[in-house]
């Protein structure tokens, strides 16, 4: 590193907008204090190597860098996954070419818990579907004080199956006990027990739960995990939860599963392909299971408050490096 790098080293943010909203001049401020800072609100994977030239740090959160991305930039030596998840960098590569990748562990624990309950929730009173209603005139026009689209559920004393406990699994753990759940916790394929925490196995769970709540991660063993043998374990009429990653989800047997009635519902913050494309039949609104289907487009990890711990770690983790020390170190 020369000494002009080391005094005001290139600090590239490759995909800003998620975070920012738009207004990088606020958001990113600290960051700036470090370097000489760039930000794009997207980069294309054609772009990766422009917008990240000269860099001594990239950020990226879902933009992927690949072993020829960072082949192509020799100076680069820090890369920030401004996300938990670090499955679009190629490690290996980094380790490789001794560049050292950081993430941001747990910024977003609360936030995801609480759109867990508040799909388990919609699914539970209907609240969207009844606003909708009454603003129709429905209950304008009813000869009673109170109507019902359809029956409803209490939760106290149904059953939450959490597919990976870790810090989020745990967290809506302690939501679904203060709502008089119970909880079991399912072990996962690969995923070593923690002390304390007995783990059912997968199979013996799954026809259990009232609503079954994924919150591993997305690794070859989990890809597809949720398949047409899952589904088909599953309490008939049960609610599915996915607020991890798309790929956990085989869609084809999700929707094969709704078609049939064996699956109660499905809440999704998270699909295969984000965006997805315009003719995605989960987000068809005259599918026939479309009513049993609620789909956020991916919000869970971006409450103000979570966005800004995100912010703040990022920037104390490219700190950190900057002075030497090791923080939040995946590579």
């Amino acid at each position: 590193m020369t000494a002009a790098a080391a005094a005001r080293p290139r600090i590239v943010v490759l995909d800003s907008f998620a975070i920012d909203q738009g207004e990088p001049e606020t958001v990113w401020r600290e960051l700036e204090a470090l370097g000489e800072l760039a930000v794009f609100e997207q980069t294309e994977a054609g772009e990766v190597a422009a917008h990240s030239r000269n860099a001594l740090a990239v950020l990226t959160n879902t933009v992927v860098l690949s072993a020829a991305h960072l082949q192509a930039l020799p100076g680069l030596r820090y890369v920030g996954v401004t996300a938990t998840g670090t499955n679009v960098i190629d490690l290996e590569a980094a380790r490789a070419a001794g560049i050292a990748v950081t993430n941001v562990p747990g910024y977003a624990t609360d936030s995801v818990a609480e759109l867990v309950f508040a799909l388990i929730l919609q699914f539970a009173f209907d609240v969207a579907g009844h606003n909708a209603a009454v603003k129709a005139g429905v209950w304008a026009a009813s000869s009673d004080f109170c109507f019902f689209r359809r029956p409803l559920t209490e939760l106290a004393g149904k059953t939450l199956v959490l597919v990976g406990a870790g810090a989020i699994g745990g967290a809506v753990a302690r939501i679904a006990e203060a709502c008089r759940m119970q909880v079991i916790r399912a072990a996962v394929p690969g995923a070593p027990g923690q002390p304390g925490q007995p783990r059912v196995p997968l199979e013996d769970a799954l026809p259990a739960g009232d609503f079954v709540s994924l919150h591993c991660p997305l690794t070859e063993r989990t890809r597809g995990l949720v398949d047409g043998a899952f589904l088909a374990r599953m309490k008939p009429g049960a609610i599915l939860i996915n607020t991890g990653r798309g790929g956990l989800v085989d869609e084809a047997a999700l929707i094969d599963a709704l078609q049939s009635g064996q699956l109660g519902g499905a809440g999704l913050d998270v699909l295969s392909v984000e965006p997805p494309p315009p003719a995605h039949p989960l987000i068809d609104p005259r599918a026939p299971w479309a009513g049993r289907v609620v789909v956020t487009p991916h919000i869970g990890w971006g409450t103000v408050e979570a966005r800004s711990r995100l912010v703040a770690e990022v920037t104390q983790n490219l700190s950190a490096f900057l002075r030497g020390e090791q923080r939040n170190r995946v590579v």
